[in-house]
């Protein structure tokens, strides 16, 4: 081995040692809720740093008091991402195919509309929900966290739909289908990673909002899990081990869904930077 080929694999050594560290760092609070939520009647002053007799009561106790809301959450997610992808998908292909005159503007608007506070959106929608009386509804929770993630929905659509030529379009349509028959059977199944990857974010987005279910709720007919974790610490504020309970179980969904659509996370992604 000469110098150079040793002073590559002491670079590469280093390398990997200080990701793992950082990995460690950003992995850690991970560590510490699973950690917290398994020791029963604790608090996070007193928690041990791993757990001497680990238990479930705090995911029994979660579950009994929060499981509704996870199913409320998992609803208006899922609705959102509906919502969102119907939205987003024919907005993105007319922006990329039909050469409408300021696309260009529209797509920079578009951008500009998620720099948006949300509490400013919230406020807005709480005045216009108000009279189409959609307060306390789950359709007007969709509605407002499908707005959440249509903005990257439309632009990354978009970028991967320019990449799609119009003969693949124009030769459906010789065959008989009309536009729309083209855009369903030829260009959504090309697109289909692209899809994955927004509606993942659409329920990422919708899962993790707050500020709207905040707003937009004055009861508890509709309690998404982020709205019921802040209400549960306001009542149970010493048993924080319920609380990084309902939390580890709220964060399950998200983990699942990333792990399965990582690869389609990936190229969809990829696509939409490079097309």
């Amino acid at each position: 081995m000469n110098r150079t080929e040793g002073r590559a694999r002491v670079r590469r050594t280093w390398n990997t040692v200080a990701a793992l560290l950082i990995l460690a760092v950003m992995l850690f609070p991970v560590y510490w809720m699973i950690s917290t939520a398994l020791q029963p009647h604790t608090s996070i002053a007193s928690a041990d740093l791993i757990p001497t007799s680990p238990s479930f009561d705090n995911f029994r106790n979660a579950l009994d008091s929060q499981g509704g809301s996870l199913v409320t959450s998992l609803i208006v997610a899922l609705g959102a991402v509906v919502v969102c992808l119907a939205l987003a998908a024919p907005a993105a292909y007319g922006l990329a195919q039909f050469g409408l005159r300021g696309g260009r503007a529209i797509v920079f608007g578009t951008l500009i509309t998620q720099m948006v506070p949300g509490i400013v959106v919230a406020n807005a929608l709480y005045s216009a929900y108000a009279e189409l009386n959609l307060v306390n509804s789950y359709l007007g929770l969709i509605l407002a966290d499908a707005s959440l993630g249509l903005p990257f929905a439309i632009v990354l659509l978009r970028a991967f739909m320019v990449s799609i030529p119009s003969e693949v379009v124009e030769a459906a349509m010789v065959d008989g289908a009309n536009r729309f028959t083209a855009f369903v059977r030829i260009v959504l199944p090309m697109s289909r990673n692209a899809l994955i990857t927004s509606g993942l974010f659409a329920f990422l987005f919708a899962w993790a909002d707050f500020i709207f279910a905040l707003t937009l709720n004055t009861t508890d007919d509709v309690k998404p899990v982020t709205l019921g974790i802040y209400q549960f610490i306001g009542a149970h504020v010493s048993d924080w081990g319920a609380v990084m309970a309902t939390a580890v179980l709220s964060a399950i969904p998200a983990a699942i869904l990333l792990v399965v659509a990582q690869k389609y996370i990936a190229a969809g992604i990829a696509g939409g930077s490079i097309k």
